[in-house]
């Protein structure tokens, strides 16, 4: 295994006993710093974080073996890119209500079945697996590959953990709301427990995601150098 894929894969690991931990321990860090203190000591550990995560895998992701190498196929450019765009559209619902993230808003758990929770109890990870099968098909290393396995595993687990979370909170009331969806898209519209209401999808904040995919086609040619930079710049203090 090339080193930078065990780096990858052990930054991977910190960021998902991070998060994922820091998840378990919403309910007992809300009862003893209140909300918005526990929020920003949850996103003042999660997004630097993240960052260093995505920047090592940009820095990094001709790293290893070529496996394979697609990216001279007609229509493979347009094909990654519109999947690409559909990743961000499912990842997205994580941040409809923006100014919780800094705690400017008290932070809630709401349970909701609407707009694209019709189609998977999960977006994030639907998001998720779309973004690193794009981008492992794109690139092609054995460095890709592995991280986006890494990838996909949280949020398998992050399936399964957010579902027995809501479980304990919301009780019978959560169990309605799984009766209700799929975890794997678009199960429940097809065997009848669900519909999509396309109205509820008709919300300014998807225009924003489609104008940020956008500004990222734009910018991707920029993005790996800066990457490189930051990532090396933070893997330094880190050992430093």
């Amino acid at each position: 295994m090339h080193h930078t894929t065990l780096v990858m894969l052990l930054l991977l690991l910190g960021f998902a006993i991070i998060h994922s931990g820091g998840a378990a321990l919403r309910f007992w860090g809300e009862e003893q710093l209140g909300a918005r203190l526990w929020r920003l000591l949850f996103v003042a550990a999660s997004l630097p974080t993240a960052a260093l995560v995505v920047a090592y895998f940009l820095a990094h992701r001709y790293d290893g073996l070529r496996l394979w190498n697609l990216q001279g196929v007609p229509g493979m450019v347009p094909a990654v890119w519109v999947l690409t765009a559909l990743s961000f559209l499912f990842l997205y619902p994580a941040t409809f209500h923006l100014l919780e993230i800094p705690a400017l808003v008290k932070p809630q758990v709401r349970l909701y079945a609407t707009g694209i929770l019709r189609i998977s109890r999960h977006p994030q990870m639907v998001g998720q697996v779309l973004w690193c099968f794009t981008h492992t098909l794109w690139l092609g290393t054995s460095f890709a590959l592995a991280a986006s396995l890494g990838l996909v595993a949280h949020h398998l687990f992050a399936v399964w953990h957010g579902d027995r979370r809501l479980r304990q909170r919301f009780g019978q009331a959560f169990e309605q709301v799984q009766g209700s969806t799929s975890v794997i898209p678009f199960q429940a519209v097809l065997d009848g427990r669900q519909r999509l209401v396309w109205s509820e999808f008709m919300r300014p904040s998807y225009g924003g995601v489609l104008v940020a995919v956008g500004l990222f086609w734009w910018s991707h040619r920029w993005i790996g150098a800066a990457a490189a930079g930051f990532s090396n710049t933070s893997l330094n203090h880190l050992m430093s």
